[in-house]
């Protein structure tokens, strides 16, 4: 998983920058609502950047529950434990990792989990197929996987598509990369939401077979 560079240097400054409370907490709302888990479930977030969607979760799985954070960046990494030190949520693990080369040898002991969650982080990787095979193949059978990701706006909120265009580019995404489109063969019973004017799209899916994890 590649990050841009701009990461690195403005970890610090990423929940400020990135338009998440007018634009993207929209998306992860969504997400955490059709994950809908309960109590005590074990949690990938795959992506993890600054922690953004630790609150959600947290208010899910509650202390019981726990949230493993893949991130290859360990500045934003940083951001993230020092969000769940704050919160003094004890249940967070974080994981220094290349999300495209990922097995569930490196996640710990509780591989497999009970839910897997990217948000606007498979159209930062290359290749993002691979990294969509490892969160599914992180999952238990039966558990859940959730992907909220970009595209351009559509019907009346086309006018908005330069702007949505160039938020992807200065974040490092590729708007044309449309990753959820791969779950439909590889999950079940799949909910599609779609929210501000489209740009967001939101997909969850349940794990009917785990694919083979990627060779070393």
């Amino acid at each position: 998983m590649r990050r841009p560079t701009k990461y690195t240097t403005s970890a610090r400054l990423y929940d400020l920058i990135s338009f998440e409370w007018p634009v993207y907490r929209a998306g992860r709302e969504v997400a955490f609502e059709l994950l809908n888990l309960p109590a005590g479930s074990h949690v990938l977030d795959l992506g993890c950047g600054t922690g953004l969607n630790f609150a959600g979760l947290q208010r899910m799985i509650g202390p019981t529950g726990s949230i493993t954070g893949v991130d290859a960046s360990p500045q934003m990494l940083e951001q993230a434990r020092l969000r769940a030190h704050r919160a003094g949520w004890n249940n967070v693990t974080l994981v220094a990792a290349d999300a495209t080369t990922l097995a569930s040898a490196d996640l710990g002991k509780r591989a497999p989990f009970d839910a897997a969650l990217s948000t606007y982080a498979l159209s930062l990787m290359t290749p993002w197929q691979a990294a969509l095979e490892a969160m599914i193949a992180a999952t238990r059978v039966g558990g859940v996987v959730a992907v909220v990701d970009m595209q351009r706006p559509v019907g009346r909120a086309a006018v908005w598509t330069p702007l949505a265009k160039l938020a992807c580019r200065l974040g490092g995404a590729d708007i044309e990369a449309h990753p959820w489109t791969a779950m439909t063969p590889l999950l079940r019973d799949l909910s599609t939401r779609s929210v501000r004017g489209g740009h967001i799209q939101v997909r969850v899916g349940t794990v009917v077979s785990r694919p083979a994890e990627p060779s070393s």
